[in-house]
């Protein structure tokens, strides 16, 4: 016969039992949710490395371009309209309730704006899979040549046949991995190399400063016809906005304060460390300065050669990853679908139109990338083209259209004066180039700075006077 009592029991236990194992799943899902999220410091951090980049090495270029004084305040001034646009694009988002890129053009302008913002969304990867190649042809070629001794006359020493090389054992392979989530991790691996960098550019300071000769225009303060094409270079090196919402949405219970927090640091952060790769070298080599900072530098610097080769270890990483984007990008297209951001569109079940495509892609970027051996002008096309539409013009359109109440309302004209400045800059910068377009520029690569061949000249004479004189000395004694 049963006891009741023991009945309530057991009844009791089995559900304390219940409810604790209850409790035990609940405090596991709550911790496995956590760990999706990240905190302000840790999405501050995340948000850096996404802007600096490869796009740094150009920075003291764009100084040339503008003038030394000018250049400062223009760099001041994208980081702040940077700074504003990423505040924008997330409050735009939260009217419209889309918490994406495309899908915020989706709501403002329907299937036109989404389809306007995938091909500027194709055309800034691809500039960009273009100007690793112009980075590698540049960097490799010198520590081949260094490293080997081969002649610069050697087929090895020409750009075109590295790149090609480079292309055939190293990007077409990793391009063709389907999965890139692990090549995504390389971030702080060249966030690390670009600190290297940086520290290597310090060492060198005043050395190669001493043998680069001052010139009329060495410190100029202002060159207005440069100013949006440095404009563009700038813009380039801050582009971050096709990853803004994936940021945001790692950050615990995020909000439009959360972000405006992230954000002024990250910005900040970034544009420290920019100014400081544009001053130290603009400082370095004044109006020498190339598209390529590593191209300033003499070919037997072993510290540079060894900076070019970790330059180039991140270029040639980080190009798989450009690739996948591009790829996915034409990939949606094709399809004509409006699927959002980060669904992975592959063609089911067919592995030979993945493989044409991708082939096509890597194919086409260096078929261009021999076109030209000037990284500088690349990040100009590349940020008038496609960082500066999408940075400044998209993101003040899509809050205009979305915000209530007039145009010219005091919170609107903030982002009509991104809209228009964006506007203005692309459309001048455009110009610019097809006018230049046909001009010789102060590209360099190939040849070894006039600064290194005096120096080297120098040294050797030098060395000859002093082996003279060493031998008089010596006829001198063993006469007396």
């Amino acid at each position: 016969m049963a006891h009741p009592a023991s009945d309530d029991v057991n009844e009791k236990s089995y559900i304390l039992d219940a409810r604790k194992n209850f409790e035990d799943v609940s405090k596991e899902e709550e911790e496995e949710e956590s760990g999706k999220f990240s905190s302000l410091p840790l999405a501050s951090f995340n948000f850096i490395n996404s802007i600096i980049g490869s796009g740094v090495i150009g920075i003291p270029y764009a100084l040339h371009q503008a003038g030394f004084g000018l250049g400062i305040v223009l760099l001041i001034l994208v980081a702040v309209l940077t700074d504003y646009s990423l505040i924008l694009m997330v409050r735009s988002g939260h009217i419209c309730g889309e918490m994406s890129y495309q899908g915020l053009m989706r709501a403002s302008f329907g299937r036109a704006g989404f389809y306007i913002l995938t091909a500027l969304q194709f055309m800034y990867p691809f500039i960009a899979m273009v100007s690793y190649n112009v980075v590698v042809g540049d960097t490799v070629t010198k520590v081949l040549i260094r490293v080997t001794g081969i002649n610069e006359t050697s087929i090895l020493a020409h750009r075109q046949i590295v790149i090609l090389l480079a292309t055939l054992g190293i990007t077409i392979p990793l391009c063709l991995y389907r999965n890139v989530a692990r090549l995504a991790k390389i971030s702080f691996l060249s966030l690390v190399c670009v600190g290297f960098i940086l520290l290597a550019i310090f060492i060198r300071m005043d050395t190669m400063s001493a043998m680069v000769p001052s010139q009329s225009d060495s410190w100029r303060f202002a060159n207005f016809p440069g100013v949006v094409p440095s404009i563009g270079i700038m813009a380039f090196a801050f582009m971050c906005h096709h990853n803004t919402f994936l940021i945001y949405g790692s950050i615990e219970r995020a909000t439009q304060q959360k972000w405006d927090v992230v954000t002024h640091w990250s910005l900040f952060t970034s544009f420290l460390i920019a100014a400081t790769f544009g001053i130290v070298g603009y400082a370095t080599f004044t109006s020498y300065v190339q598209g390529d900072l590593m191209e300033n530098y003499c070919w037997d610097d072993d510290l540079m050669n060894f900076a070019r080769v970790m330059f180039s270890d991140t270029i040639l990483l980080t190009f798989p990853i450009e690739c996948f984007v591009t790829r996915e990008v034409l990939l949606t297209a094709i399809k004509g679908t409006d699927e959002l951001e980060g669904h992975e569109a592959y063609v089911p079940n067919s592995d030979r139109k993945y493989l044409i495509i991708t082939l096509t892609i890597v194919s086409a970027a260096y078929l261009i990338s021999m076109l030209t051996d000037c990284l500088g002008v690349v990040l100009e096309l590349n940020g008038i083209l496609a960082a500066v539409p999408l940075a400044y013009v998209l993101p003040g359109l899509c809050y205009l259209k979305l915000e209530e109440g007039p145009i010219l309302s005091p919170k609107k004209l903030p982002a009509l004066g991104l809209m228009t400045a964006g506007i203005l800059a692309a459309v001048s910068g455009l110009l610019l180039l097809i006018i230049n377009s046909s001009s010789a520029g102060s590209c360099f690569h190939g040849k070894i700075m006039p600064y290194c061949i005096n120096n080297t000249t120098m040294l050797q004479h030098q060395q000859y006077v002093d082996a003279t004189t060493m031998s008089a000395n010596v006829n001198t004694q063993l006469a007396v």
